[in-house]
C-alpha cells in the first residue's frame, strides 16, 4: 500500500509544481516528503515484519524512479531547475534508466543485485536535494533555497556516478562469464 500511494502521488505532485503560487511549492514539497518518508517506512516494515512481495520488490523501485523522474522533469520543464543543472539531473536519470535496465538483464541470469549502502545514501540525498529545490525561491527570504538545492543534487549527482559505476562494474563481470 506505501508504495502505490508513492505512485499514486507522483500525479499531485507533478500538478502542484505547475500552479504558479508559492504556497503550491511547499504543498507539492508536503507531498513530495511524504512519498519521500513512505519509502523509508515501507522497507523499513518489509524488513521487520518479514512481509516482502514479488509486486512490492517490483513496484518499490519504479514508484521511487517516477517520483525522482516526473519531478526532475517538470523542473527543467517549467524553469526551476536550469542551466549547468540540468546536466546533474540528466546524470541522475541517465543512472536510473541504466541501472533499471542491468537489473532486468541480471535478473534474466538470476542474479540479484543488493542495494548497497552508498546507493541508500544517493537516494537519500537525491531525495532531500529535488525536495529543496521543489520549494526553490518560495523558500524563506535571505536563505538561498534554489542554490542549495542545486549544490546538493550535484552532491547527489556525484554519489549516483558513483554507484551508477559500481553497478555497472558488477553487471560487466556477470556479463563477461554469462553467469
Amino acid at each position: 500500500m506505501l508504495t502505490l500511494s508513492r505512485i499514486l502521488v507522483v500525479p499531485i505532485v507533478v500538478g502542484l509544481l505547475y500552479l504558479p503560487a508559492d504556497i503550491w511549492r511547499w504543498i507539492a514539497c508536503g507531498f513530495y516528503a511524504a512519498a519521500c518518508i513512505t519509502d523509508y517506512f515501507d522497507g523499513h516494515f518489509a524488513r521487520t515484519m518479514r512481509q516482502t512481495s514479488a509486486l512490492g520488490r517490483f513496484l518499490d523501485p519504479i514508484a521511487d524512479k517516477l517520483l525522482v523522474a516526473a519531478v526532475i522533469v517538470v523542473m527543467v520543464a517549467n524553469g526551476q531547475l536550469a542551466g549547468v543543472s540540468v546536466l546533474a539531473g540528466l546524470i541522475i536519470l541517465c543512472r536510473e534508466i541504466l541501472v533499471s535496465g542491468l537489473r532486468e538483464y541480471l535478473a534474466e541470469l538470476k542474479v540479484g543485485v543488493p542495494v548497497s549502502t552508498v546507493a541508500k545514501w544517493k537516494t537519500t540525498m537525491q531525495m532531500v536535494a529535488l525536495g529543496v529545490l521543489i520549494v526553490g525561491d518560495a523558500g524563506p527570504a535571505g536563505i538561498p533555497v534554489r542554490e542549495i538545492g542545486e549544490v546538493l543534487l550535484w552532491a547527489a549527482a556525484a554519489l549516483t556516478l558513483y554507484t551508477g559505476y559500481d553497478y555497472l562494474r558488477t553487471g560487466l563481470r556477470h556479463m563477461q562469464t554469462g553467469a
